[in-house]
């Protein structure tokens, strides 16, 4: 397992745990990421630091109440991705952020399917 590797198993666990219908793993920019459908969910920018899809409202709401855990870049001003120190987020919050966004994406009968229990 190489240094990427290493650090994305955190966001691994996340998902495992939560076993969202249709999420796959795919390099994103040659480093780990989770895609639903195509679309990214998120992925590790750099050991440490994630890069998460997300609303523009919720990116401003996240970062004026945690910036010790969320920002952005000048590369990330404009666009519906939010910054995640991964070593500041606790696993529960990061697993809703993930699945906020993987509802967003997936299909309605992947939801549905998730909400049944698999």
């Amino acid at each position: 397992m190489d240094d990427l590797d290493a650090a994305f198993e955190p966001v691994r666990a996340v998902w495992r745990e939560a076993a969202w219908p249709g999420v796959v793993e795919e390099p994103s920019y040659g480093t780990p990421a989770l895609k639903v459908r195509g679309k990214l969910i998120v992925r590790l920018r750099e050991p440490g630091i994630l890069a998460l899809r997300c609303e523009m409202d919720e990116k401003e709401f996240l970062m004026m109440a945690a910036p010790e855990i969320y920002f952005e870049t000048e590369h990330y001003k404009g666009w519906p991705a939010v910054l995640i120190r991964l070593d500041s987020i606790d696993p529960s919050e990061l697993r809703e952020r993930m699945e906020n966004t993987w509802r967003r994406l997936a299909t309605k009968k992947m939801v549905q399917e998730y909400e049944a229990g698999g």
